[in-house]
């Protein structure tokens, strides 16, 4: 199944539509629609229903991606303790075996420095830090684009 079924592009615009909404939006029953709906969670393209926050709201105005070279014997260490931390909130180790790609959350510059002395400065195993701040959200994988 791809993203471009109907339902799926129905539930990422907004994953509390009720069957009936879709249905109309469908031209289909109610009950096809959950059947749909159901199959997409048994099958596991579906994995969650979540709640997407806006940071600004909880305070989180700063949103930086952090590139990180970490020697290959302490990547996998080095991913599980910074995704314990909740200044991260997606990391992912790259096919090279030595790159994180960190995207954190924080509340001004200040507190990501106090992350990044905290959990990267000064450790031998860190080979080097590529820190960009997001400028404009223009799309994300929750809901698409955002203007």
């Amino acid at each position: 199944m791809s993203l471009e079924t109907p339902i799926l592009r129905l539930l990422i615009r907004n994953a509390r539509m009720s069957y009936a909404e879709m249905a109309r939006e469908l031209n289909c029953s109610r009950a096809y629609a959950r059947e749909q709906v159901n199959k997409l969670l048994e099958n596991g393209l579906i994995e969650q229903f979540t709640v997407v926050l806006n940071p600004d709201k909880v305070g989180k105005t700063l949103s930086t991606f952090v590139d990180v070279k970490v020697a290959p014997w302490r990547l996998e260490t080095t991913a599980r303790e910074l995704a314990d931390t909740p200044e991260v909130v997606s990391l992912y180790i790259m096919s090279d075996m030595q790159s994180l790609h960190v995207h954190t959350l924080t509340d001004d510059s200040e507190s990501l420095y106090r992350f990044l002395q905290q959990h990267l400065l000064g450790r031998d195993y860190i080979m080097s830090l590529d820190c960009k701040t997001l400028m404009t959200r223009v799309k994300h994988r929750r809901g698409g684009p955002r203007l």
